[in-house]
């Protein structure tokens, strides 16, 4: 690795945010009474709230330091891939309010306590499963992410990418350990201001006049950055986010979380028109990488996470740069403490809670904290085999997505699924999505997507053939004033 300088001063910035973050979430501690207190916040949540919260997990690790490093690598793609998620996003906010209205009136907390209600035990645990692996996959991603900012900026004392993978789950662990959803949300908070401020406006204005501003951007650009490209894998990652959407667990989360339905459709559907911006954003941010870096910067720093951090140290003078980089910390730890919390919620009360109830029921908010060190340990083991956030979500979101996308809504809105139709698609999807990563994903197509479809086929086909037989109970949603 080419040796980075970072001043003492940018150091001490760093390290301040951090310990910041901490005292927020050790701060807000007191207000944990119980389990509901520590998954959920109380169901306290207004729109401002939400719309920062939202926000800032969809702009993670993933969000900004991988897509950059796409956009820098392979242009347009960057973009294409993140339409189809911002389609689901907005899809989910006509939906959130009803999933909060739900959560009210009928006491639930997750996707598998719908699950169970609609379609027994096994499937919420199934689906509970199938949450814990793919939210520590993409808390894997923040892993990688923060460990590929922290051995850059700590270059000189050649710290290995082991080590600072596990200061980096150290970091995330501590106020999501103590405080739960209250410590995500409010340090979210804090985190969303820091983010927009700090990494996507300083670091893409930065680099602007380092090239020379707009008009020289604009005639250095690449025709292969900048067309519309569609192949196999692309399709596969389209579908991956779209369907993902349907059934993103930190999504249901915050919807449950909210005060009431109006907070969580605005909080939701403004988050996400915040993120589609920053989508614009991160897309420039690696084009601009790509005009000032050069071409060589995964063989020189070993991961494309390192485009953004490298683009901070570079264009921007000592003390800013300790401010951008720790906007991105706040990028990165804003979804990092969520997926971490969704995690130990689908571990603990999900699966655990329904499978020994004498056990995880008498001590389930001891045991939050304790699954949520387990599970950071998971997602560090992950990240060592996986060293680039973009890739280990992919993986962590096709599984889950062809598995639990199309249940997850079916359960929300269809009356004739049944336990057989939902447990066949689920368990089709999840087999044939497997099946195909195994085969070498044939004709270069995504495995998301043959999962899906084979998910959605035995979903419907088997519901309507058991549906007079095996209704389940379709859980109605009285209006109110909120």
């Amino acid at each position: 690795m080419n040796q980075i300088e970072v001043q003492a001063v940018d150091l001490g910035i760093m390290a301040a945010y951090l310990v910041l973050m901490a005292v927020i979430g050790i701060t807000v501690m007191k207000r944990v009474k119980n389990a509901g207190d520590y998954f959920i916040g109380g169901r306290s949540f207004g729109t401002l709230v939400l719309l920062t919260t939202v926000c800032a997990t969809l702009a993670g690790g993933g969000g900004l330091m991988g897509r950059a490093g796409v956009a820098y690598s392979s242009g347009f793609k960057a973009v294409m891939t993140a339409i189809p998620y911002l389609i689901g996003m907005f899809l989910f906010s006509a939906i959130a309010g009803k999933i909060s209205a739900l959560g009210f009136q009928h006491n639930i907390t997750s996707i598998p306590d719908l699950f169970e209600r609609r379609f027994g035990k096994l499937s919420k645990i199934i689906l509970g499963i199938l949450i814990t692996f793919a939210m520590i996959g993409t808390l894997a991603a923040q892993v990688t992410a923060t460990a590929t900012i922290l051995r850059l900026v700590l270059a000189k004392y050649n710290l290995s990418y082991t080590l600072c993978a596990i200061i980096s789950c150290l970091v995330f662990v501590v106020y999501t350990a103590t405080s739960g959803m209250f410590g995500v949300v409010y340090t979210d908070l804090v985190q969303f201001f820091v983010l927009i401020l700090f990494a996507y406006i300083m670091i893409p204005a930065g680099a602007l006049i380092k090239v020379g501003g707009f008009g020289a951007f604009f005639s250095a650009l690449d025709s292969a950055h900048t067309t519309p490209v569609i192949n196999g894998s692309i399709l596969g990652d389209i579908v991956t986010y779209l369907v993902f959407t349907l059934a993103a667990a930190e999504m249901w989360q915050r919807a449950f979380a909210a005060k009431d339905r109006k907070s969580a459709t605005a909080g939701t559907a403004m988050g996400t028109a915040a993120y589609a911006l920053m989508i614009v954003i991160v897309y420039a941010i690696g084009l601009l990488g790509w005009q000032i870096l050069g071409p060589n910067v995964a063989e020189e720093y070993g991961s494309l996470d390192a485009v953004v951090p490298l683009l901070a140290i570079r264009v921007l003078p000592s003390g800013l740069v300790g401010l951008a980089l720790a906007g991105m910390l706040a990028t990165i730890m804003s979804t990092a403490d969520s997926y971490l919390l969704v995690s130990v919620q689908s571990c603990v009360h999900d699966v655990g809670k329904t499978l020994w109830p004498e056990v995880f029921g008498k001590h389930e908010l001891r045991l939050g904290r304790i699954f949520t060190l387990l599970l950071a340990v998971a997602a560090l083991l992950l990240a060592l085999c996986f060293k680039n956030a973009y890739n280990v979500v992919v993986f962590s979101w096709g599984f889950y997505a062809a598995a639990a996308g199309l249940p997850a809504f079916a359960a929300l809105v269809w009356k004739k699924a049944t336990t057989p139709g939902i447990l066949a698609g689920m368990l089709g999807g999840l087999v044939v999505s497997i099946g195909w990563k195994i085969a070498g994903e044939p004709f270069g197509l995504g495995s998301t997507v043959p999962g899906t479809i084979v998910c959605g086929i035995l979903l419907v086909t088997v519901s309507l053939l058991t549906y007079r037989k095996h209704p389940s109970i379709f859980l109605e949603v009285k209006k109110d004033k909120n």
